[in-house]
């Protein structure tokens, strides 16, 4: 939707004039390389979308928080005084834990009318929760700093993207690491992110696709990370790390850990599920570090067999992908021009991306599409996808 249109239908729901309402914006993301690494303290490889939320903002002098959607019928009111009561709402549980974790952290939460326009896919793999966390938190401190004399110019994203993060933790209930925010917040249009989640410390990386595009295909499978079994994953690590420390007492994450002393140690591990899952995490976390070193040489090649093998370790050691994650990329291998598919995000459901040549993407998408029908009974979407920024207001 044109940001005309996005404050054209602010007006109909709120009134006033379109001079007074501002628009923010933070971008959902597609992960490269380094699934289920972040919250291990490994590295990951995301790339921020220009699939975004924007946010269409009035401040108020109230002490309500108004939310609206341009794609929902819901209307939601948060009383700034009651932040922590909105923990079951079916939807706006996101903005309002965001503003519950700032509060807490000493932000002064203005009242405000909020039109949220998301063209990140829901549910899919491609963190539209955290881009209207990341959104929802930049236009807070933006109109705390105001309140406050303080310049924007200031604005700590990677202060933004831990207090998202846990948002999502404490209040919306998802045990997830920082990667999803911390891209949302701090994409750079044509690169992708180096991340080390230990420390936070990270490094731009230029994407040269030349003659190639990413196409992200969504499996259109409907989940909940709530309801899934990523928690579970994240507390079978948790065993694994611990089992490990009896040996590398120095360790205090599994991405930590080498390849060879996984190797040299993974027999203290007590049964085959917990080693199959630190497995995928220590290998997955070495794959990163070799994309990284490959993109920066430019052999996309090696790039693409990184992400294959990525995918495979995801369905036989993590498993987390799943029938038609696992058919999508099955189908997108077959095809002449297919640098590399794997699933991106969580799993369970959601997206892969492909690194696909720019003159078969056309062909990809109508075959890979026919045969996905075809087999799983419903249709995938698929979308070409550049590499954009991260959260900032749109001027």
């Amino acid at each position: 939707m044109y940001f005309t249109e996005v404050k054209q239908k602010f007006i109909k729901i709120y009134g006033g004039e379109e001079k007074d309402i501002r628009l923010f914006s933070a971008p959902g993301r597609v992960n490269l390389m380094g699934e289920h690494t972040d919250y291990n303290g490994g590295y990951v490889f995301p790339a921020a979308l220009t699939m975004r939320t924007v946010i269409a903002a009035r401040k108020t002098d109230s002490k309500t928080i108004n939310l609206a959607a341009t794609d929902l019928p819901d209307r939601v009111s948060l009383d700034i005084e009651n932040l922590c009561c909105y923990k079951d709402l079916w939807w706006g549980n996101y903005q309002a834990g965001v503003a519950h974790i700032m509060q807490l952290e000493g932000f002064d939460i203005s009242g405000c009318d909020l039109l949220y326009d998301d063209s990140v896919p829901h549910g899919a793999g491609l963190s539209s929760s955290a881009a209207i966390e990341v959104a929802t938190a930049f236009m807070l401190e933006t109109f705390s700093n105001e309140k406050r004399g303080i310049d924007n110019k200031d604005i700590d994203l990677v202060r933004l993207a831990k207090i998202s993060q846990r948002a999502e933790i404490e209040y919306a209930g998802v045990n997830c690491g920082i990667m999803d925010q911390f891209s949302s917040a701090l994409g750079k249009k044509g690169h992708a992110i180096f991340l080390d989640c230990r420390d936070l410390s990270y490094e731009y990386v230029p994407i040269s696709l030349d003659n190639k595009r990413i196409v992200i295909a969504n499996t259109n499978k409907k989940r909940s990370l709530q309801t899934s079994k990523y928690n579970e994953r994240r507390a079978e690590c948790d065993i694994a790390l611990k089992q490990l420390k009896s040996v590398l007492p120095d360790k205090a994450f599994l991405g930590e850990i080498t390849v060879e002393e996984f190797l040299q140690y993974k027999k203290v591990l007590t049964n085959n599920t917990i080693s199959k899952r630190a497995e995928h995490v220590i290998y997955e976390t070495d794959r990163v570090v070799k994309s990284v070193a490959a993109l920066k040489s430019g052999d996309m090649s090696t790039f693409g067999k990184l992400m294959n093998k990525s995918h495979n370790s995801l369905r036989d050691l993590y498993e987390v992908t799943g029938t038609e994650l696992d058919t999508l990329v099955e189908e997108a291998r077959k095809m002449e021009g297919v640098i590399g598919s794997r699933m991106t995000g969580a799993g369970f459901g959601g997206c892969t991306v492909s690194i696909v040549e720019n003159d078969v993407v056309d062909e990809f998408i109508k075959t890979v599409g026919e045969a996905y029908k075809s087999r799983i009974g419903y249709e995938a979407d698929f979308y070409i996808s550049e590499i954009g920024d991260g959260a900032k207001e749109l001027r």
